[in-house]
């Protein structure tokens, strides 16, 4: 396990307090939703032999949910820890620097809702980098969040909201970096689970089975990018 972090005002303890304040009263229900995405959409992605990087944990919704071969989490916060299964391995590590993972490494690295809250766009295409470098040729990149273009003001109902980002913008970047574009959901999810209507989480089920309906309540972008097929061999060991 490391600990480093370039920017100490948005360090561990914050972290640790924005969770606490904001999940404390929906992290059962989160469980609950992400228990229902996981294996109904977003196993469809990831096959179970994949080696996995939950990017930005948070309290490890999808990583504790998808089957894979090898499961990694990375987040600054210390909590997330104490919330990750047994198989997880966990790194409390600085995304923005280079990552304590081997080169060509990771079939897939999953991100829910964090580009957003880096402090900078310089951070976040280190970030990227550093994705880059730890995935396997072939391997992808699902990114999940806040479309701006579909939120107007919401979007900065969060205090750390730093990063306004569209599907487009991300898309912009991405490929900038050498990603290939797989896929696009402009709307996907609606915007938050941590305020505001809470259905029974059984709607998520019904929600998945009607794509035409996202459009209309979606708020959130899905992006799935490729790494090039050419490469370096892996070296999977844990550290």
């Amino acid at each position: 396990m490391t600990l480093t972090n370039l920017n100490p005002a948005f360090g561990p303890e914050e972290l640790q307090k924005e969770y606490r304040r904001r999940f404390a009263d929906v992290e059962s229900y989160r469980k609950q939703v992400w228990s229902r995405l996981v294996p109904a959409f977003f196993q469809r992605l990831i096959p179970i032999e994949s080696v996995v990087l939950d990017l930005g944990c948070g309290y490890g919704e999808f990583i504790n949910h998808i089957r894979a071969k090898d499961k990694y989490a990375m987040d600054l916060n210390p909590d997330a820890s104490g919330r990750l299964d047994p198989n997880v391995t966990f790194f409390l590590h600085d995304c923005s620097v280079e990552w304590p993972l081997p080169s060509d490494c990771l079939d897939a690295i999953f991100s829910s809702n964090f580009f957003e809250h880096l402090p900078s766009k310089e951070m976040l295409s280190s970030v990227i980098a550093n994705a880059i470098r730890c995935l396997k040729p072939a391997g992808r990149l699902i990114c999940l969040g806040p479309n701006v273009k579909y939120l107007g003001g919401a979007y900065w109902d969060f205090w750390d909201h730093h990063i306004p980002l569209s599907d487009r913008s991300l898309r912009e970047l991405l490929e900038l970096k050498g990603l290939r574009i797989v896929k696009i959901w402009k709307r996907f999810l609606p915007f938050t689970m941590s305020d505001g209507f809470r259905p029974p989480p059984i709607f998520v089920d019904l929600y998945l089975m009607l794509p035409c309906i996202w459009p209309l309540v979606g708020r959130q972008f899905l992006i799935i990018a490729q790494k090039a097929e050419s490469g370096g061999s892996c070296s999977n060991g844990k550290r």
